[in-house]
């Protein structure tokens, strides 16, 4: 999977360096927040991102002019996922985030469900389905 930021953290600090998002939530949180194209990607649509559920609602309603570039498609991809998991980690609490033993960022939701919402986003940049609300919504039952 390629996530730029964790990628070239990790050119710096050696493979083997990791930051623990067990030992510092607030710190993974932001630098998984940064969703830097996808952010960029609602300002030209008009779209302030506010990390909260309507602000997914509104992601869902873009036209998905991505898809006509699969290298952007594919970092916005990872992007709506970063995303999707940020609106949780800032809106469920006790949510918090994890790092799989493959490098994947994944939310791990109280009840102790593990959800890759880097596959939601891909799926949502790719097929437009599930809606980003509508994956919230089921992951938090509402």
């Amino acid at each position: 999977m390629r996530i730029g930021f964790i990628d070239r953290w990790r050119e710096r600090h050696g493979e083997a360096a990791r930051p623990s998002p067990e030992e510092d939530q607030a710190s993974m949180a932001e630098l998984l927040s940064e969703c830097e194209l996808l952010r960029e990607l609602a300002d030209n649509a008009g779209l302030r991102l506010a990390d909260d559920v309507p602000s997914l609602t509104a992601l869902d309603q873009l036209l998905p002019t991505w898809r006509d570039t699969p290298d952007t498609a594919e970092w916005l991809s990872t992007d709506a996922g970063l995303y999707l998991g940020t609106v949780m980690f800032r809106t469920v609490p006790g949510t918090r985030w994890h790092l799989t033993s493959a490098g994947t960022p994944v939310i791990v939701l109280p009840d102790g469900r593990e959800l890759d919402v880097t596959a939601f986003g891909r799926s949502w940049a790719v097929q437009g389905s599930p809606p980003l609300a509508a994956a919230y919504l089921e992951a938090t039952d509402g």
